[in-house]
């Protein structure tokens, strides 16, 4: 029997999950783990789940895309109704559809975007405060736009992530960088063609940081050049974080 390429636009709740990616160990709960395990039961065979953003620990998502080949040829929404009948809230299949021949989660995508919340009011919100960081300041937008413009482009990002290893690039292209408030909602968007691991995370503590009057905004070149973690230490923390959209194909940014 021919494979089949499965596409899975999915949403969830990292709160629960050690991340996406599966562990060595099976008690350690990963979206990725939690997954695989449903569909194995459905499809009754082996499957490898390809993902456009492997989030870390406690970031959640909205847009998440994932793929898998199977021989099993379930139809689609019978695949959404079980990992939603045994998943949901925590993880929910937006849409499950079958793919073009050759697509891949991961390697088809163009772009990822993700958004920061931050809550910078008084007093933390109960019924958000999963999803937001509750890190109370008066923001200076100004600046911090001013900030991200230097980011904006190809540039090499050592300076603001946890370093992939030895002979992996740490070049990519931040193709845009927004910031809005509205009240006491500060939210940070971005979109490059990939993300290294935490370096929107990293980003964001250093524009918060600028916000706050503790970094000039032109200092941003500087901390870049230098390709040194240290110059930008503060990482914000992951709950504030979601993986909103994939972009497939070539679209403006």
């Amino acid at each position: 029997m021919s494979e089949r390429t499965t596409r899975l636009l999915l949403a969830y709740d990292g709160t629960g999950f050690r991340g996406w990616a599966a562990q060595r160990d099976p008690t350690i709960r990963t979206v990725q783990g939690s997954l695989t395990e449903v569909l194995e039961l459905v499809l009754g065979h082996p499957v490898t789940l390809a993902v456009a953003g492997r989030t870390d620990a406690g970031v959640h998502a909205r847009g998440q895309v994932a793929s898998f080949d199977a021989t099993s040829h379930r139809a689609p929404a019978a695949i959404r109704d079980a990992i939603n009948g045994r998943l949901a809230p925590e993880v929910v299949a937006i849409d499950v559809r079958e793919a073009a021949r050759g697509f891949h989660a991961r390697f088809s995508a163009s772009a990822r975007e993700y958004r920061y919340r931050i809550d910078v009011g008084p007093v933390p919100d109960p019924f958000t405060a999963a999803f937001v960081w509750h890190h109370p300041f008066v923001p200076d937008v100004v600046a911090m736009r001013r900030a991200a413009a230097h980011l904006v482009g190809e540039h090499d990002f050592t300076s603001f992530c946890r370093h992939p290893g030895a002979g992996r690039s740490t070049v990519r292209d931040l193709q845009r960088v927004t910031i809005q408030r509205r009240g006491d909602r500060l939210e940070i968007g971005m979109r490059a063609n990939a993300f290294l691991h935490q370096m929107v995370r990293a980003l964001t503590g250093m524009l918060v940081a600028v916000g706050e009057g503790r970094a000039h905004p032109d200092a941003v070149p500087g901390i870049l050049a230098a390709r040194d973690r240290a110059g930008a230490r503060l990482l914000a923390p992951p709950h504030g974080l979601t993986l909103e959209r994939v972009v497939y194909g070539r679209r403006r940014p």
